[in-house]
């Protein structure tokens, strides 16, 4: 973040003496999370890129989300974020840890569907030395390690059956039982999860435990397509466009030609695919800007 906008930010906090303490409370704490690095920082000017908790839009689908993050971002309720793959729903667990009241302890997530099910339980709950073959030393599980902080389990919905059982009696009671341990330990982490399954049709189906579901779905927040909030797209191929440049990857200037084509797409794989048809494009662009002909 530059000193000009953490400069911007300190002036904003010593402007709001006269205020509530919600509304400085909250200042302090997203200047913590920027200055941090843990956020994608929105820029406030005025007249820029809309969006709040780290996230780009002003449409009214990122609107609620925007509305219900507000609600509970203090709070430690258990939450439960659905939306399609690429939708962003990683940044919700993220803006909840690092603007909530968990921020100074670890964030830490798990993708429960690139681990196999054999291993998942331990890479969640540790294992201690002999347990299994090649467990040639205990090791801390990611509940343990994230003590203190925010536990991201994305794509909860391909957890097995067995394994959802004792994640629901960590959630609990805060306790963990290393593999091939009989130590239970107890930790302090609160549990953020995400999927793009309909999981009460998976409850239906008995590929899920109905018991841990509402355990998870305290509250509920559904991330939007992008064919849903397709007034956000100039404002994200922007925000896009500028971190390639800042990471050094293909960039370039957008004309309205290629916006209007790119608000005509559906993006079936969501912020994801619009990241790659960006980064594309620009790597093609004739002078250093994007029009309608470089966007498939």
């Amino acid at each position: 973040m530059s000193e000009n906008r953490l400069e911007s930010l300190h002036q904003l906090l010593d402007e709001l003496d006269r205020a509530d303490a919600e509304v400085r409370a909250e200042a302090a704490e997203i200047l913590r999370g920027w200055a941090d690095g843990q956020l994608i920082a929105v820029p406030l000017e005025k007249g820029d890129l809309p969006g709040r908790f780290g996230m780009i839009g002003g449409s009214p689908a990122m609107l609620e989300v925007f509305s219900v993050l507000s609600k509970i971002v203090r709070t430690e309720v258990t939450v439960l974020v659905l939306g399609e793959s690429g939708t962003g729903k990683e940044l919700v667990a993220r803006a909840l840890h690092y603007q909530g009241p968990r921020r100074k302890g670890p964030f830490l997530a798990v993708n429960c569907a690139a681990i196999s099910p054999q291993l998942l339980e331990s890479e969640l709950f540790g294992h201690v030395k002999g347990a299994f073959t090649g467990a040639h030393k205990g090791r801390k599980g990611y509940a343990e390690s994230a003590d203190g902080g925010t536990l991201f389990l994305d794509e909860i919905g391909e957890m097995s059956f067995d394994l959802q059982a004792k994640l629901l009696r960590f959630l609990q009671d805060g306790e963990i039982r290393p593999v091939g341990g009989n130590v239970v330990k107890t930790v302090d982490v609160r549990v953020v999860a995400a999927t793009n399954r309909d999981l009460l049709t998976r409850v239906r189906e008995g590929h899920f435990r109905e018991d841990l579901y509402y355990r998870l779905a305290v509250i509920a927040i559904e991330m939007p397509p992008l064919r849903q909030r397709k007034e956000d797209l100039p404002h994200l191929a922007r925000f896009l466009l500028a971190r390639n440049a800042a990471e050094g990857l293909p960039s370039a200037e957008i004309d309205p030609e290629a916006v209007a084509k790119l608000q005509s797409n559906d993006w079936p794989g969501n912020i994801r695919e619009l990241q790659n048809e960006l980064t594309r494009a620009a790597a093609f662009a004739k002078g250093g800007r994007i029009t309608g002909s470089d966007i498939d």
